[in-house]
């Protein structure tokens, strides 16, 4: 019978006028913007206070050109082998640019979009030829340019402003497109296996979702995603998440620790922000083809150049698919993402993007028991890394997701900017899929027969409809109170996710995972269990304010948000009790919460000349939950709270960065629930500390590395009740939970050669280290340590006389280890991904 949605409740008032003001926001600001600040100010503005050491001229114009919030168009021909003398003391946007350039042969030319690119001054332009390219945001900067080589000086994602890496107080690692590439990651988060304190497999080799783990949380949510700055809206704890393919993200942005001042709600671990390829000014055309193991074979492209002036387009599409390592499961993608960034003066900019992805299959998603995986069977068997425990005619995984969004920016003068993002989506995930639950090896009961050698199996059937859609508005102001330097931005949010899911649950027969045989698809069905159907609710709308302050050496970080939300969970059929069949829950409950949550985050830094910059920093985080109490209302959001302390090292002249930190993070209010008990309580709470160091440096012009260690320590340190393998519920206080490896270590070479007859050719080599983890919160089992090898080898064929052309062969667990990546529990653990080949030939024209 069809279902009809409840009508929606509406909200308070006071946050109902808020969210009607978003739309208007920057049109208020424009009318609003204190004239007499601006009058007085302005000129003030356009003299800032710059500490740019000696090094590359190539490095001090970018951090010149981030700090001064301009565009800058730069040809690398130019600048090969010249230096700085860097640039100490106050000066304007041209002088400054003068004083960098003195002596160079060059000059700054500003154009009437108000892009600054270099050129030969008038003696020398008829000796070079200039080919800028542009990178684009003057309110981001050097945050969202595209970028040459593995190191990135600048990101937004701490901040929401444009902030070198070296001054900022948080642990931030970022991926590039160039280490993607190289690489050879098929996923975000293949993207981010070389980052500290990530573990990005804990669910073995599925590629469905992005799973991320960080700083040892992990709730097996994917709700810890950013896209191009506004939060990807994923419905955590159903089948409704978003996936973006790495073939459309320019740069991965990895910010450790809470972060809710900024987004509102999220996980205490961190979040990984994704920035998609922009629209370029220069025209530039690319065509990929590529082929690899279990029948893998794709084909891209990447069209992006100016349609008039000041108008740009980009239009990037994929498709691809492929068996996966286990059997009678595959993956197939087809996705198309076209954008148009508008110029409208020196002032104003606008980018409009859609991003639609068909996933007719989406691979593999389970796990298996310990027995027989981490350690042989009692039969003395081990289950094959290939084994699939479903059923081939009851495996289809399909989603369809619609991404429609914009990004506007507004320079009022030199003091006010403003910016609004917004984003729909629309998502639809189709699935029938048989799972396998332990060994059929329960307790004895009349009529039962134990099959010890059989893996008992269930079925989920899910139907999904995810709408929603996001709206973030900014203010940023950049002035002076005497000698103290402000950044300040502040900004609005409203955040609305419905999703409507129907969900069918029934059981299929067993199946011998050591001889096993397919073809029988009965499931049967015991009513009224079989169907659970719900509308399920999420809004936020946060008010936040961060100050940037820097005073000679010193920055200081201080933020400040409000968050009221509303969640809830509307069933559409009644539900039962599993003993009296007695209806328990009529159709149309709501289950509700509204509640609002402030919370901050401080930090400071101190930056030596030497390039030496120690820190520390505290920053909070919440995130609301679907469980219920005892009452049957939602129980109120887990809290996050993170101390760090660290140090940022930039050798003077380079982009090199050396990070080191220490980290607590606690969280608190965690969902737990006992055996006696139909309900969840908020009395578990978490800790964790540890240690991490990363490093991305240019050792030589052709030897580039990066190298991490991470040391982390988790502990349930609270009473948290947890039902194990074995159908026993007991208190896991003290324990370790589990999927967090204590010990984590990565390094990735990659060396070009520039010169003589090896010419063009380059190649990389990593290595991965995984310390071993508990299988199970219990504590009785540990998943073993595993270390796997990775290697890239490309070639441009220019040198052959095929002009833009290039070849890539990358080889992921390059001796084909085969290992156990993690274990939830003892009766559901996840093979790693097997060796992996693949070949890329790449067109540029």
């Amino acid at each position: 019978m069809p279902f009809q949605d409840r009508p929606y409740h509406r909200s308070r008032p006071l946050v109902q006028a808020i969210r009607a003001a978003l739309f208007c926001l920057p049109l208020a600001t424009l009318v609003a913007a204190p004239a007499a600040l601006a009058q007085s100010a302005a000129s003030e503005q356009s003299v800032r206070s710059y500490e740019i050491p000696a090094g590359p001229l190539s490095s001090a114009l970018s951090r010149f050109a981030g700090k001064a919030g301009v565009m800058l168009s730069v040809d690398g021909s130019l600048l090969e082998g010249r230096q700085s003398g860097g640039l100490s003391g106050q000066y304007g946007v041209d002088e400054g640019f003068d004083a960098l350039l003195q002596s160079s042969g060059l000059q700054a030319v500003r154009n009437a979009q108000g892009t600054y690119s270099l050129a030969p001054r008038a003696e020398q332009a008829s000796k070079v030829e200039l080919k800028p390219m542009v990178v684009e945001g003057f309110a981001l900067g050097n945050a969202l340019g595209e970028m040459e080589g593995y190191n990135a000086t600048h990101s937004s994602v701490a901040t929401k402003t444009s902030m070198p890496l070296v001054r900022t107080s948080q642990s931030v690692s970022v991926v590039t497109r160039q280490q993607i590439d190289d690489q050879g990651s098929q996923t975000v988060s293949e993207a981010i296996r070389y980052a500290p304190g990530v573990v990005t497999n804990p669910y073995g080799a599925t590629r469905r979702y992005d799973y991320v783990a960080m700083r040892g949380f992990n709730d097996g949510s994917v709700d810890n995603i950013i896209v191009d700055g506004l939060k990807s809206m994923s419905d955590a704890g159903t089948f409704s998440s978003l996936q973006v393919d790495p073939y459309f993200i320019e740069r991965i942005d990895v910010l450790k620790g809470p972060s809710s001042v900024l987004y509102g709600r999220s996980n205490p671990g961190g979040l990984v922000a994704l920035t998609t390829k922009r629209p370029q000014f220069e025209a530039r055309r690319s065509v990929e083809l590529a082929a690899g193991s279990n029948d893998y074979k794709s084909i891209g492209f990447d069209f992006t150049g100016p349609l008039t002036h000041n108008i740009a387009y980009r239009l990037v599409g994929l498709a691809r698919d492929g068996d996966t390592q286990f059997d009678h499961v595959e993956e197939t993608r087809y996705t198309l993402m076209p954008s148009l960034a508008i110029n409208f003066s020196e002032n104003t900019s606008l980018n409009l993007y859609a991003y639609l992805q068909s996933d007719p299959q989406s691979g593999y998603h389970g796990g298996l028991p310990a027995s027989g995986t981490l350690y042989p069977h009692t039969n003395g068997q081990r289950i094959s890394e290939n084994f699939f425990e479903g059923e081939p005619g009851l495996d289809t995984a399909k989603r369809e997701q619609q991404m429609f969004g914009y990004e506007f920016q507004h320079r009022l003068n030199d003091i006010w900017s403003v910016r609004q993002n917004f984003r729909y989506l629309d998502s639809e995930h189709t699935q029938e899929q048989v799972y396998a639950w332990g060994y059929d090896n329960f307790a004895p009961s009349p009529g039962y027969v134990p099959r010890p050698n059989e893996l008992y199996r269930q079925y989920t059937g899910a139907e999904e409809a995810l709408h929603s859609w996001i709206i973030d508005n900014m203010v940023q102001a950049e002035f002076m109170t005497g000698s103290a330097m402000h950044t300040l931005v502040m900004g609005i949010d409203y955040q609305r996710i419905k999703n409507v899911v129907d969900w069918t649950y029934g059981y299929p027969s067993n199946i011998d995972p050591f001889n096993p045989v397919y073809g029988n698809d009965e499931i049967t069905y015991v009513s009224p269990f079989d169907r659970y159907s719900y509308l399920r609710r999420k809004e936020q709308t946060g008010a936040y304010i961060q100050d940037l302050i820097e005073v000679g050496r010193w920055n200081l970080s201080l933020g400040l948000r409000k968050d009221w939300f509303e969640v809830s969970e509307t069933n559409r059929l009644d539900e039962h009790d599993p003993v009296t069949v007695a209806v328990t829950r009529p159709a149309g409950t709501e289950n509700k919460l509204n509640d609002s949550k402030l919370t901050g985050r401080a930090g400071v830094l101190y930056q030596f000349d030497n390039g030496i910059a120690p820190f520390v920093s505290y920053s909070e985080s919440f995130n609301p939950s679907t469980y219920s109490d005892a009452a049957g209302s939602l129980i109120e959001p887990s809290e996050g709270t993170q101390w760090e302390l660290g140090v940022k090292y930039q050798p003077t002249g380079t982009d090199d960065l050396y990070t080191a930190s220490l980290f607590h993070i606690t969280q608190e209010n965690v969902a737990t629930k006992q055996a006696s008990e139909d309900f969840y309580r908020n009395a578990g709470e978490v800790e964790s500390h540890g240690l991490e160091l990363e490093a991305r440096f240019q050792l030589t012009d052709s030897l580039r590395l990066l190298g991490s260690y991470t040391f982390t320590e988790v502990e349930y340190t609270k009473p948290y009740f947890n039902r194990a393998a074995d159908g026993l519920t007991r208190n896991v206080e003290g324990n370790m939970p589990a999927q967090t490896p204590e010990h984590m270590a990565s390094l990735w070479a990659d060396y070009r050669f520039n010169h003589g007859m090896l010419t063009g050719l380059s190649a990389g080599l990593g290595v991965r280290y995984m310390g071993e983890s508990w299988a199970d919160a219990e504590n009785t089992a540990h998943v073993p340590s595993y270390t796997l090898y990775d290697a890239s080898l490309s070639y441009d064929l220019t040198q052959v006389g095929l002009e833009g052309t290039r070849v890539r062969l990358n080889v992921n667990n390059l001796t084909d280890e085969n290992y156990v990546a993690s274990c939830g529990s003892l009766n559901f653990c996840y093979y790693g991904a097997e060796r992996n080949v693949t070949a890329t030939i790449s067109y540029d024209f």
